[in-house]
């Protein structure tokens, strides 16, 4: 279904009748692979780390424009909850342009949006610019950033993940420093303006997503743009036979054919020649748009759609609790030290860069754990899910810094989970599904994260406490684990009452 020709990963053979085998492409599990890891590490820092480290920049925006903290949160889920809810929508651009330039275009975006908020006058204008504009463009880079790496491995898979996902803690550490140091030098006007610029570095981590070819004998290294069969719109001459070029053997060419024709009919023929090639190239686009397009519907609308799967389904129901207990610290743990009077020993070392630091290695070690032959991914990742929600209920009972900052380690280490996201999905769907599915797992994430910080902050306006916001929270992520344990146990008893079923029959 989302088979894009640029960026197929595996190879079928050629009667579609006949059982379809996958033959593993030379560079998959290594070669150019880790550089598809390397490129999505860079993308992890720019896009996510910056955003995590929005809390730095809430708090200018409290101070500068005097709007409540419930109105201002909306800038950054905003920026982070439209990067993940145009997920589905991504996919199309994936289907149409391929991963390549769906990223770079969205690098563009989200240095335009940076720019742009440099020059807000009020909350209302950093809602059109950072939060939709620099989202989308976010959008656009993150999720073929995270696709690429899946098609690029299969033997270490949540390895790859976590090791390219890490770079949201390592950004998150070094953007909350960067913005910090930027704001207090040059005020958070120009510190948005350079961060902007900073952004533009998504163009290059985009370039380095070369697509994997599909050509059978294995030698093509994956660096030119494949398309699909020999007989695409790509090779058809103006005869409207297929062919690589437009000559026919034994036939002059169309140059040849201009020696004796006089000046003014050879520019009418460059002309016809130029026109010609715009209808073709015209012709090209509008066959990839409707292929793109049909493939994005049939996977979430045909027979078979994703959501048929009921364990994915489930899987979007957590999906939708989840995201939000690990947003809401980051935005609002600055304001949160500043009431319990921490200014001080936060500002020595940040919480958020506490939760950063560890959640680096819990990506890593995790990945490590759960890419071993005798661990389930399943059990890694609802472990993870578990000890989080407990330290999102145990959060509100710190008022010390160094409780707070074990609290934080351990939120850190658990929300490592989030490289094992890709690997679950892959399970439940299939390789060839894994966009589409995954565009719509980020983008219930991102509907978490839209509703989350402002949720906090409306909570704090009402009842002068952050408290109430993490409990209710965490009920709701615990609401979301309980969907993920349920399906498998529902599964379990009516494939028992299939069985028992056709044993009467019989």
């Amino acid at each position: 279904m989302y088979t894009s020709h640029e960026d197929i990963g595996y190879d079928f053979e050629d009667d579609p009748k006949e059982k379809k085998t996958l033959k593993p492409h030379p560079n998959i599990d290594g070669g150019w692979a880790w550089m598809i890891v390397l490129s999505s590490f860079f993308v992890h820092i720019l896009i996510m780390g910056s955003q995590m480290a929005l809390g730095v920049l809430n708090v200018e925006w409290l101070e500068e424009f005097h709007q409540s903290r419930g109105l201002t949160a909306w800038v950054s889920s905003l920026s982070m909850g439209v990067t993940l809810i145009v997920g589905p929508f991504i996919g199309l651009f994936i289907n149409t342009c391929g991963c390549r330039r769906t990223a770079i275009i969205g690098g563009l975006l989200n240095s335009l949006g940076w720019v742009l908020s440099a020059y807000a006058a009020n909350v209302h204008y950093l809602f059109i610019t950072f939060g939709l504009a620099a989202g989308f463009g976010s959008g656009m880079a993150y999720l073929p950033a995270v696709v690429m790496v899946g098609r690029y491995f299969q033997k270490r898979r949540a390895l790859a993940q976590g090791l390219s996902t890490t770079g949201t803690g390592f950004g998150t550490f070094l953007m909350t420093v960067l913005l910090k140091y930027l704001c207090a030098e040059y005020g958070w006007r120009n510190a948005m303006f350079i961060q902007g610029a900073v952004s533009l570095n998504l163009c290059v981590c985009g370039a380095l997503m070369r697509p994997l070819s599909p050509g059978l004998d294995g030698d093509d290294p994956g660096g030119k743009d494949t398309r699909g069969p020999a007989h695409s719109t790509e090779s058809i001459g103006s005869s409207g036979q297929p062919g690589g070029t437009e000559e026919k053997e034994g036939g002059p060419g169309p140059s040849d054919s201009l020696g004796d024709v006089p000046a003014q009919e050879k520019a009418a023929h460059r002309k016809d020649a130029c026109t010609f090639q715009v209808l073709k190239t015209m012709s090209q686009l509008t066959v990839k748009i409707k292929k793109g397009f049909r493939d994005w519907y049939s996977g979430y609308f045909g027979t078979a759609s994703l959501f048929t799967n009921r364990m994915f389904v489930a899987f979007i129901f957590w999906a939708l609790f989840a995201y939000s207990s690990f947003v809401i610290p980051f935005i609002h743990l600055p304001e949160i030290v500043n009431l319990y009077n921490l200014s001080e020993q936060n500002d020595v070392f940040p919480l958020t860069s506490i939760i950063a630091i560890v959640h680096i290695f819990g990506k890593v070690i995790l990945g490590v754990v759960a890419d071993l032959p005798c661990i389930s991914v399943w059990n890694v990742f609802l472990m993870a899910n578990f000890t989080l929600v407990v330290s999102i209920f145990i959060l509100p009972l710190m008022h010390t810094y160094a409780g707070l900052a074990v609290i934080c380690s351990l939120i850190g280490f658990s929300s490592g989970y989030f490289s094992l996201m890709p690997v679950v999905t892959e399970d439940l769907v299939g390789i060839e599904h894994l966009a589409n599915a995954y565009g719509i797992i980020i983008c219930a994430n991102g509907i978490s994260a839209l509703l989350g910080p402002p949720f906090a902050g409306w909570i704090y306006d009402i009842t002068q406490k952050y408290d109430f916001s993490f409990y209710i929270c965490g009920l709701l992520y615990m609401v979301g684990i309980l969907f993920l344990l349920i399906q498998p146990c529902i599964q379990i008893i009516e494939q028992s009452r299939k069985k028992y079923m056709d044993g009467a029959n019989v």
